[in-house]
C-alpha cells in the first residue's frame, strides 16, 4: 500500500472514529436541559449536525453560534443563553435539515438556599424489610429446608408484604409467620425498582419452634452525616450527597420513614491511605428532631425540615450551577467538633460537565491545614459537607480517596435541588415546588 492510500486509510478511520463517538454522543445527549435564569451553557456539535432554536422559544432563550472561537473548523460551537423563565425547544439537525433529536431547555429561576455544614443525626426506617442473607432451617422433622431460596427470593430483595399484609418491621415478620403457621403464603418483593410475587411455606424450626422462611433481615439503619442545604421557603433539605445503603448488601435503602436530628461530634478517628477516617457523634433519638427523611436516593437524602429557627441563623446564599463552577480555590463547610460548623479552603482540582444527574461531578482537595490536622481529611460523616465558591453553593462533598484522604469527590448542588424537588420543570406536566 502506497503512502497516499495509507493516508487516505488512516483519515478516513479517524474521521469514522470522530463522528461515531460524536454519534454516540447524540444519542445520549439528554432531552432536557435545565438552565438557571441568566446562565448559559455551552454546547458544540461537528459538522453535519446543528443546532437551531424554535421560533416561539426565542423570548425564553437566545443561541450564539461561535464560529470564530471554534478552533476546529468541522465544529460548530453554541452558547446557550437564558433570558426567562420557560421552557424553551431546540432541535438538533443533520445537514441543517433533518431533524434527529429534540430537547427541552428548562429555564428555572435562580434560588437561594441556607448552607449547612452542621452534623445531623440520620434514623431510617426500610420500607418492609431488606433481605441481608438466607439460610438454611433445620426442620422439626430433621430435614434441612430453605424455603425463601428456593421461592426466588435473594439477598438485596425487600419484602413489603406477606399474604396481602403490609410487612412493618422484623418483628412484624415473625409474628405473621407464627400465626399463618405452615400454610402456603404470597410474599411480595421489590427488586430494582420491580415488585415480584412468589409463594413459600413457612418451616417450623427444631431450634426453637418458630416457623421462619430462612432469611435473615434488616428493618432500620442510623449513623452520622452532615446537613447540605435547606430551602427556606418550602422547608426542604439535601444532605449526604449520596445514598444511604445496607452495609451487608451495598443495595440502597427504601425509605418508608426517617427522620434527622442533631448531632454533637464526640470524636474523630483520622483518615489514613487505605484507611478512611470517621467522625464519632452522639445524637439522641426521642429529642432534637429536626426533620422528616423522605426519600433516599443516590444523589442524598431529602425531606421537610420542622424546625424554623434553622433559617434564622445562617443568610441564604445564591447557588452556582455546573457552568459557574471553575477549577480553583473554594471552601467546604464542615462540623469536625462538638456542633460548631467552620470554613475551611480546599482546591477544586477536576470537573465533570454533566448532561445529566451523576454523583462524581468534581474531584477536591483539603488544602487547609486546619482540617488535615484535626482529621487527615475528608473523613466518613463528612459526606454533605456544603462546597462554596465566590459566594454561591456550588456542590457538596460525597466520597473520599481512599489511598488518599485529603482528595474527594463532590456533586453539583443543582442535582441535588432536582432531586429535593426545588429546580422542577416549568410546564405542568411535571411537579412543582411549594
Amino acid at each position: 500500500m502506497s503512502r497516499y492510500r495509507k493516508f487516505i486509510f488512516f483519515a478516513l478511520l479517524l474521521t469514522l472514529i470522530v463522528y461515531s463517538i460524536q454519534i454516540l454522543n447524540i444519542v445520549r445527549f439528554p432531552s432536557q436541559i435545565d438552565i438557571m435564569k441568566g446562565d448559559s451553557k455551552d454546547l458544540s456539535f461537528f459538522f453535519p449536525f446543528s443546532l437551531e432554536l424554535m421560533e416561539d422559544s426565542i423570548n425564553i432563550v437566545k443561541i450564539d453560534n461561535n464560529k470564530e472561537k471554534s478552533n476546529i473548523a468541522l465544529r460548530n460551537s453554541y452558547k446557550l443563553e437564558s433570558t426567562n423563565n420557560g421552557i424553551a425547544d431546540i432541535k438538533l439537525k443533520l445537514l441543517g435539515i433533518f431533524p434527529i433529536k429534540h430537547v427541552r431547555v428548562n429555564v428555572v429561576e435562580n434560588v437561594h438556599i441556607i448552607p449547612g455544614g452542621e452534623a445531623i443525626g440520620v434514623k431510617l426506617n426500610t420500607k418492609g424489610v431488606l433481605v441481608v442473607a438466607t439460610s438454611e432451617i433445620s426442620g422439626i422433622d430433621g430435614k434441612i429446608y430453605n424455603p425463601a431460596k428456593n421461592a426466588g427470593i435473594r439477598v438485596g430483595d425487600s419484602i413489603t408484604m406477606i399474604d396481602g399484609i403490609k410487612v412493618e418491621n422484623a418483628d412484624h415478620v415473625i409474628h405473621i409467620l407464627n400465626s399463618i403457621k405452615d400454610k402456603k403464603i404470597s410474599i411480595q418483593i421489590e427488586r430494582n425498582n420491580i415488585v415480584y410475587h412468589t409463594e413459600v411455606i413457612p418451616v417450623k424450626s427444631k431450634q426453637d419452634n418458630s416457623y421462619r422462611l430462612g432469611i435473615w433481615v434488616r428493618d432500620k439503619t442510623a449513623g452520622i452525616g452532615t446537613l447540605t442545604f435547606l430551602e427556606p421557603n418550602s422547608m426542604k433539605f439535601g444532605a449526604l450527597g449520596h445514598a444511604i445503603t445496607d452495609i451487608d448488601t451495598g443495595t440502597l435503602m427504601k425509605v418508608e420513614n426517617g427522620e434527622i436530628m442533631r448531632a454533637k461530634v464526640s470524636s474523630i478517628e483520622h483518615g489514613k491511605k487505605g484507611s478512611p477516617g470517621e467522625l464519632r457523634g452522639i445524637f439522641f433519638e426521642t429529642k432534637d428532631v429536626l426533620g422528616k427523611i423522605e426519600n433516599n436516593t443516590n444523589f442524598g437524602i431529602y425531606g421537610t425540615i420542622h424546625d424554623e429557627n434553622l433559617t434564622n441563623q445562617k443568610t441564604p446564599l445564591p447557588i452556582g450551577t455546573q457552568s459557574e463552577v471553575r477549577i480553583g480555590k473554594a471552601h467546604i463547610l464542615a462540623n469536625v467538633e462538638g456542633d460548631r460548623v467552620d470554613k475551611y479552603e480546599v482546591e477544586i482540582i477536576k470537573l465533570e460537565r454533566q448532561n445529566v444527574p451523576q454523583s462524581k461531578s468534581m474531584i477536591i482537595k483539603i488544602t487547609d491545614d486546619r482540617l488535615i490536622e484535626k482529621t487527615g481529611g475528608i473523613v466518613q460523616g463528612m459526606s454533605g459537607s456544603p462546597i462554596l465558591q465566590n459566594g454561591k453553593i456550588v456542590g457538596a462533598v460525597t466520597h473520599v480517596f481512599v489511598n488518599d484522604p485529603t482528595k474527594g469527590y463532590g456533586i453539583y448542588i443543582e442535582w441535588m435541588l432536582k432531586e429535593a424537588g426545588i429546580i422542577t420543570n416549568n410546564n405542568a406536566d411535571f411537579a412543582k415546588t411549594k
